[in-house]
């Protein structure tokens, strides 16, 4: 017991040379957000968020963060099911392909939706002339560039679920009679349902804090296409406390967001 007290103590014992730069590199994330808390105009906050402006960036942004977080799941819960629990050649290219939005610079994104689902994209000429349906430079645009780069998050977090729960459920539900869908609905998405609220709120929230993708596929127009990080954006070259103060509504829901994902993702073994 006792050399076990004493290897426990020598383990604990954190080595200068890795000490300094971790103290740096902490230095380093949290100094900008306080640097914000600091800046911030307290006094004025209120007024600050009471205009109509604010507002209307701040709904647009939590409607179309919702709308792009559904059909993320809409369409990403079944191609993680895909990915991790069937076998079909060029898997790993699929995943890759799957996970190059979380890389890939917003914008390079909002120039590839543009190319494709713009008035002359590939799929976009053809929706305007079939059935009037234009994306670009529209409140459905907004979505369908959170969307792009939102989905991933829920796919890789919807595929570790999928691939840590018991497979074997689902093989005695196919034994008693069940169909796949029918096993996946009533024994694979309760299993996993955890991963899903956690790859959704990821979601949500990286969709909610888009800019890139955005204003070049849907652009910035109050009321309609402006969500608040473009208002953030705008605001930073006319008002810069007006901007602080949207930010940190944004700093407000990413710590929700963490606070929520907490025992999930944050907690140690």
């Amino acid at each position: 017991m006792r050399l076990r007290g004493r290897a426990r103590r020598r383990a604990q014992r954190v080595p200068y040379a890795l000490l300094l730069p971790a103290l740096l590199g902490l230095t380093f994330l949290v100094l900008p957000l306080a640097g914000l808390l600091i800046r911030a105009p307290w006094s004025t906050l209120s007024q600050q968020l009471s205009s109509s402006q604010v507002w209307d960036a701040l709904r647009l942004s939590l409607v179309c963060a919702t709308a792009a977080t559904g059909l993320s799941l809409l369409l990403g819960v079944p191609l993680a099911w895909l990915l991790a629990r069937t076998e079909f050649p060029g898997r790993r290219i699929v995943r890759a392909l799957v996970t190059l939005p979380l890389v890939l610079p917003p914008v390079v994104g909002g120039v590839a939706l543009l190319l494709v689902l713009g008035r002359n994209g590939i799929v976009g000429r053809w929706l305007d002339a079939a059935f009037g349906i234009t994306l670009p430079f529209h409140t459905s645009g907004v979505v369908i560039a959170e969307a792009f780069v939102a989905m991933p998050f829920l796919v890789i977090s919807v595929e570790g679920a999928l691939r840590a729960a018991d497979p074997r459920y689902e093989e005695a539900a196919a034994t008693l009679g069940a169909s796949r869908l029918t096993a996946f609905r009533r024994v694979t998405l309760p299993l996993i349902a955890p991963g899903i609220g956690a790859g959704a709120v990821l979601a949500w929230a990286r969709a909610l804090g888009e800019f890139g993708a955005t204003i070049t596929f849907a652009g910035n127009f109050p009321g309609q296409t402006q969500t608040m990080p473009l208002a953030v954006y705008l605001a930073m070259e006319t008002d810069p406390e007006a901007a602080i103060a949207l930010s940190l509504v944004l700093l407000a829901v990413s710590v929700a967001v963490l606070a929520g994902l907490r025992e999930r993702w944050m907690s140690a073994p």
